[in-house]
């Protein structure tokens, strides 16, 4: 993300996937239910905030996310998208096919060595987004639309950030004299 967030592409399609990317990035949807996304699924929250609910296509289950700067930003370049204006969506969103093909372009011009899909925006927001910032595993299961925290966990790869903000939990917690 940290390579991805300051490139802007010249060329339209770049730059429109590099933004729907970075919305899954920080949303933790999945294609099917960006590429559905539209203005219905925006209210207003318990926080008074903006919040995407909506039910995922795959298992039907409701999700709750709250957005904050980097989507509501995302959203908000593509206000006007005549694209989006014809099909009644939040976001240009192409076929998952063609979305994957660009992302591995965009990889290769970012210099990025890891494989850029539409699955793994998903994983980023699990791994990286929150997990990796010490979010609840059931706030985060409900947000991902999973059934339970067991599927959430199944994304906590115990990085090196996780480890460092566990263990910091017992530092001086013990002495050795």
């Amino acid at each position: 993300m940290k390579k991805l967030m300051p490139e802007n592409f010249k060329i339209k399609r770049l730059e429109i996937i590099k933004d729907l990317y970075l919305f899954c990035c920080f949303t933790g949807l999945a294609f099917t239910d960006v590429k559905s996304l539209c203005q219905e699924h925006i209210v207003k929250g318990i926080d008074g905030n903006q919040w995407i609910k909506s039910k995922r296509q795959k298992t039907k289950i409701e999700f709750e996310i709250p957005l904050y700067d980097v989507p509501k930003a995302i959203l908000a370049k593509y206000k006007d998208d005549p694209i989006c204006k014809i099909q009644q969506k939040l976001l240009p969103v192409p076929s998952n096919q063609k979305m994957n093909a660009y992302l591995k372009e965009i990889a290769d011009l970012c210099g990025i060595n890891k494989n850029l899909s539409t699955h793994s925006a998903r994983h980023t927001f699990a791994t990286m987004v929150t997990l990796g910032n010490n979010l609840n595993s059931k706030a985060i299961s409900k947000m991902m639309g999973h059934t339970n925290t067991r599927m959430t966990e199944n994304y906590a790869r115990a990085s090196e950030k996780l480890i460092s903000n566990e263990m910091s939990k017992i530092q001086g917690m013990y002495q050795y004299v």
